[in-house]
């Protein structure tokens, strides 16, 4: 055998076998990446794969609420909020909703009419959020004005229980609507009973 036939032979090896080593690194690169896709997907790479919900979040005294609704105030000498030093950490606001509840109480021909409003230590969001499904809320107090026997507002008692429900009440429209309540408590503005 000749040195030309020798070298005839031995290239086809070298182009195949470089063949091989480029189409191994190619597939094991291609593992590598997949492997790294499906570990950051998992949450073993790169933090948990899962984001916090952005849900409404407590707002100190004195820190900027980044949702808060705009002034309506058209003072143009108005001084700024000035919270005090004591009770809560954290910053009270309300909603007053404008038309006043009437209802028939339940049992009875009695009437109740009230006027509410709700606070909350949450961000703006909520407030904007109740603003926005008003007509939802409205609906869901009637129907807990309307279950009230009027027995059960002749004391203090039977007041603070109103207020628990036409919390919850607000609430669940809320946690309905936006996946998130925040409502801290519903406040009379007046309250008749007839």
């Amino acid at each position: 055998m000749s040195k030309k036939d020798k070298s005839e032979d031995e290239k086809p090896k070298g182009k195949g076998g470089l063949i091989k080593l480029v189409l191994g690194a190619v597939l094991l690169l291609g593992l590598g990446a997949g492997g790294a896709v499906g570990a950051v997907q998992m949450g073993y790479i790169g933090g948990s794969g899962e984001q916090e919900p952005d849900l409404p979040k407590l707002v100190k005294k004195g820190d900027d609420d980044p949702y808060a609704p705009a002034s309506d105030s058209k003072d143009k000498n108005a001084v700024p909020v000035t919270h005090g030093e004591g009770g809560s950490e954290y910053r009270v606001a309300y909603y007053t909703f404008e038309e006043a509840f009437t209802s028939n109480l339940r049992g009875s021909t009695g009437l109740i009419q009230v006027s509410i409003a709700a606070s909350t230590k949450h961000d703006g969001r909520v407030v904007q959020w109740m603003k926005l499904h008003e007509l939802a809320i409205r609906s869901e107090v009637l129907v807990e004005l309307a279950a009230t026997p009027e027995e059960g507002l002749n004391s203090v008692k039977g007041k603070a229980k109103l207020q628990k429900r036409l919390t919850d009440a607000v609430n669940r429209v809320l946690e309905e609507k936006e996946g998130f309540g925040g409502v801290d408590q519903i406040h009379f503005r007046s309250l008749l009973v007839q």
